[in-house]
């Protein structure tokens, strides 16, 4: 271990030069062939890497085969970018109008770049089998998680662990949870349609704004009234559109928004009810309506022992002060890897210390690169300390869920 960070602190300056490639041209889930091709280049050119390219769309896959037997292990960095236009004032600043790397991802792929050059080199001692899972488009359902998984990413990999860089929380912290860390994400598209006519008539007509707005009073009892209290939801209403004059009553009315829940039980019963809930309002009062519920990524479960094992490795390691976060609504498809295979994922603090920062998705986003040096210490970490461990069993992992 200690070989390796004595060579991550060597490619540091090489790790920085990366991501402010990357930031300088990002580009949008499901587009990012140059973005691909870079990484799939840049682990060609560490050797030893076996390196597969479009896994499920525009994933990258690169495999290292240790010199020695032992387990497989699968590290996750994401590439995607978002469309903001950004608006800070740095030499790396995105080149492309209108779209941005607003969450990190540039410093989850340049952190495990430099991870697999130091691992590449050393292969011949390494103990098992190291999985480099480049992914595209983890901002747009359906993701891109779930088509690499369908294209054989996780093919005999026993581990799967992955990290994500926080803007607002403290440099020198990374923060785990056990269990549920962040939520599923569905969205939901409604439309009523009723029957239009002059504003001073109201009897004439089915008034599609006065239906929507009650239907919004209304899908909030499904999370007040329906879904068990201990099981934490949100259902948000974020457009409403309807109508366009002063004294003309609508015909139609639209609405979208997301529902964010952790237990499948409550996911299910806003989905129902929400259907329930729309179809009879539009019944009582003769109006039909068409409804469109997607599910997006599940909720993000990390599995126990893994989550131990990572915050043992973490604490021998001094590689970070450790804190215990709160789940989050937030949603992030890390969750089919973990759905499939053992795992955690876990969050690498970022922010500066000398200057304000701003959330994820923001138009002004950017970390403290110091944070890349954490991000790649504590991936090299778990592979020294799972590499070298006894493993988990499935039987202990099952009794821990």
């Amino acid at each position: 271990m200690d070989k390796w960070i004595a060579r991550l602190t060597e490619l540091e300056n090489k790790m920085i030069e990366w991501r402010r490639h990357m930031h300088r041209n990002p580009e949008l889930s499901f587009q990012e062939t140059a973005t691909a091709a870079f990484v799939a280049e840049t682990l060609h050119g560490f050797g030893g890497i076996e390196v597969r390219t479009g896994v499920g769309g525009n994933g990258v896959v690169g495999t290292i085969v240790g010199g020695k037997p032992g387990p497989t292990l699968a590290l996750r960095a994401d590439f995607d970018a978002l469309p903001i236009h950004d608006e800070k004032d740095v030499p790396y600043k995105s080149t492309v109008s209108g779209v941005m790397h607003a969450c990190g991802h540039d410093g989850h792929t340049a952190a495990l770049l430099a991870v697999a050059q130091i691992l590449s080199e050393d292969r011949e001692n390494l103990a098992g089998t190291i999985v480099l899972l480049h992914q595209h488009a983890e901002e747009s359902p359906p993701g891109g998680a779930k088509a690499m998984i369908e294209d054989g990413c996780l093919d005999g990999v026993d581990e799967v662990y992955g990290i994500h860089l926080a803007s607002l929380q403290p440099y020198g912290q990374i923060g785990y949870k056990h269990g549920y860390l962040t939520a599923s994400a569905d969205l939901f598209d409604i439309s009523i349609q009723g029957k239009g006519g002059h504003g001073a008539s109201p009897h004439h007509t089915i008034d599609a704004i006065a239906l929507g707005a009650q239907l919004i009073t209304e899908l909030q009892l499904l999370v007040s009234r329906r879904v068990d209290p201990m099981h934490p939801s949100v259902l948000t209403v974020g457009s409403f559109h309807a109508g366009s004059a002063h004294n003309v009553i609508a015909d139609q009315a639209k609405m979208i928004g997301t529902v964010r829940t952790f237990q499948e039980e409550a996911r299910d019963t806003i989905q129902q009810g929400i259907t329930k809930l729309t179809e009879g309002l539009c019944h009582s009062f003769d109006a039909t309506c068409k409804i469109e519920y997607t599910r997006g990524y599940p909720a993000t479960f990390n599995h126990h022992k893994e989550t131990d094992e990572v915050i043992r490795i973490l604490k021998q390691n001094e590689i970070a002060e450790l804190v215990e976060l709160p789940a989050m609504m937030g949603g992030e498809d890390f969750s089919y890897y973990l759905q499939e295979k053992p795992g955690c994922f876990f969050m690498v603090g970022a922010a500066f210390e000398d200057r304000q920062n701003f959330p994820h998705h923001h138009p002004k986003f950017d970390f403290d690169e110091r944070a890349l040096m954490m991000s790649a210490k504590a991936f090299l970490a778990i592979v020294d300390g799972r590499l070298n461990a006894a493993p988990i069993t499935p039987e202990a992992e099952i009794a821990s869920v």
